[in-house]
């Protein structure tokens, strides 16, 4: 049972169709995701604290910037507990039962996350780990 030669030409134009078709589907996919995980890395820690990439906690909440006297507090607390260090921004906290943190990085370089109570009291000094 052979098939004529033009309805071979148009089965294999098909299916060269469809293998191109398909190669551009999946180039467009990890282009896609090459450029979704590069804007979310990009924008995991936003200078000044902007809202897009803010960590999420194992709960599932994400960690918001404070603003106005409780900034301040906090603020004030993690610089009168790391002396030198500059405050990069101040949040909720979503991973260790402390209600606000603030990210300080000290003049070596060194990063901390100091965890602050409801009285705006220290409660923990965590060294973040560059990974």
């Amino acid at each position: 049972m052979s098939k004529s030669p033009k309805v071979q030409k148009a089965l294999m134009g098909l299916a060269a169709l469809a293998a191109l078709a398909l190669g551009g589907s999946a180039l467009a996919d990890a282009a896609s995701n090459s450029s979704s995980s590069t804007t979310q890395t990009a924008t995991q820690q936003p200078p000044g604290g902007g809202a897009p990439g803010r960590h999420v906690g194992a709960n599932g909440k994400q960690e918001q910037p404070l603003t106005g006297d409780t900034a301040d507090k906090v603020k004030a607390a993690a610089e009168a507990k790391v002396s030198g260090g500059t405050v990069e921004r101040v949040e909720t906290d979503v991973d260790h039962g402390s209600p606000y943190e603030a990210h300080v990085r000290k003049s070596d370089g060194t990063e901390l996350e100091v965890l602050v109570n409801k009285d705006f009291q220290v409660t923990a000094i965590n060294d973040m780990k560059r990974h």
